[in-house]
């Protein structure tokens, strides 16, 4: 006879879990559930998104359609996303009809809105850039068309709503950038001078626990302002890897005190500036780019931490084993159509390098297309294979 008790034994599957987006996040996420025995429900507005050919269920529509949210939540036991962009009034009243939703949607409004997310992190004392003013979408246009006194240069205007990858963002060094300006509502931030760009994973559960990862190192591509090169752990010292992680207990704790349930994995990027100071410069509620590496490289993927969050079940070991190198496979500038790489035996040849496909159907420029992981016990060996594979391997399109 075995001995147990009911809270010890679960029914497969241990959880529906319902996905808000079908992207290449909501792949990796559904791909570690159904190791663990998680059933999957996805919504996304396209029929052949990443996730359609794995999840247990799609659900066709848009991330704001509140009757396709309210199918979505029916089916679920949890509700969660791999995008911020969705309805969060709708899922605010799901939530207060009882729907599980992690992290809660009304974290999600917050950090949605920049500006708001700025204020947060000003009124908790977080070190972050300083807040120059707001824009409203009438401002921009006078600013851009000379009529309004710009602050001085340089400054950086951020989108409120609405960016990422990239855009949402203009860093305005002179008068020949001022063409550059967003017509949206936005604010100015101080601009930065950066030694590196530096991320921070935490994961919180639902008794409280928080757990972080080993600070990463982040490199951005130019011409896209896309991640182009992680490297795992960072090159920092390690009193600076501790400020940081510091900082991103704090952001958690600020957010607990304010009510806001923060649960699930949280991605926190940082500005290390050539002064020495850490400044936070965004964070997003959910799993992220600079996690992808822990597939390969730590105990618990960022993807499987998530779950486990959401789902009630203990964190797992953020440990990293190897160190590591992610590099983005972006469409390459004047290719769009069906996906084409090249350079795909460079990567299969290369010890320790892993390939993610996302499985969309069309390339763009600077489009995400996929990922390589490098993993190996010598950190400069591994970014020196980065190199060589980013420098060999490129998506085009198949009618070249």
């Amino acid at each position: 006879m075995i001995n147990s008790t009911k809270k010890d034994i679960y029914i497969f599957p241990i959880k529906a879990v319902g996905v808000i987006g079908g992207g290449q996040l909501g792949k990796m996420l559904t791909l570690k559930a159904k190791e663990m025995g998680f059933k999957v429900i996805a919504l996304d507005k396209d029929p052949s998104c990443p996730v359609s050919s794995i999840c247990d269920e799609l659900i066709i529509g848009s991330l704001y359609d509140t009757e396709k949210l309210y199918e979505l939540a029916k089916k679920s036991d949890v509700v969660t996303y791999e995008i911020e962009h969705t309805n969060t009034e709708a899922l605010k009243q799901l939530e207060k009809i009882g729907t599980k939703i992690l992290p809660s949607p009304a974290l999600l409004e917050l950090l949605n809105d920049k500006l708001q997310q700025k204020s947060h992190l000003i009124k908790h004392g977080i070190p972050t850039s300083k807040l120059i003013r707001e824009v409203t979408k009438n401002d921009s246009i006078e600013y851009k068309s000379r009529t309004k006194e710009l602050p001085p240069f340089p400054f950086v205007q951020k989108a409120r709503k609405g960016g990422y990858d990239g855009r949402g963002v203009a860093v305005i060094k002179s008068e020949k950038d001022i063409d550059k300006i967003l017509e949206t509502d936005s604010f100015f931030e101080e601009f930065v001078e950066i030694e590196k760009e530096i991320a921070v994973l935490v994961a919180r559960d639902i008794n409280g626990n928080i757990v972080t990862y080993p600070v990463v190192e982040m490199v951005f591509d130019d011409r896209s302002n896309i991640l182009d090169m992680l490297i795992s752990p960072a090159r920092i010292p390690e009193g600076t890897s501790q400020k940081a992680i510091s900082i991103a207990y704090d952001i958690i704790n600020s957010f607990v005190s304010s009510n806001l349930k923060a649960v699930g994995v949280f991605a926190i990027e940082m500005f290390l500036t050539k002064s020495g100071d850490i400044l936070v410069n965004e964070i997003a509620p959910r799993v992220h780019n600079s996690g992808h590496h822990t597939i390969e490289s730590c105990l618990t993927s960022q993807f499987e931490q998530h779950l486990r969050a959401i789902a009630g079940l203990p964190l797992g070991s953020t440990k990293q084993h190897t160190p590591a190198v992610m590099i983005n496979l972006l469409g390459e500038p004047g290719y769009t159509g069906k996906p084409a790489i090249i350079g795909l035996e460079e990567v299969l040849k290369t010890e320790g390098a892993h390939l993610h496909w996302y499985g969309k159907s069309t390339t763009t420029p600077f489009r995400k297309m996929g990922h390589i992981t490098i993993i190996d016990e010598d950190l400069n060996s591994a970014i020196e294979k980065a190199k060589v594979i980013k420098e060999r391997v490129k998506i085009i399109s198949e009618n070249i």
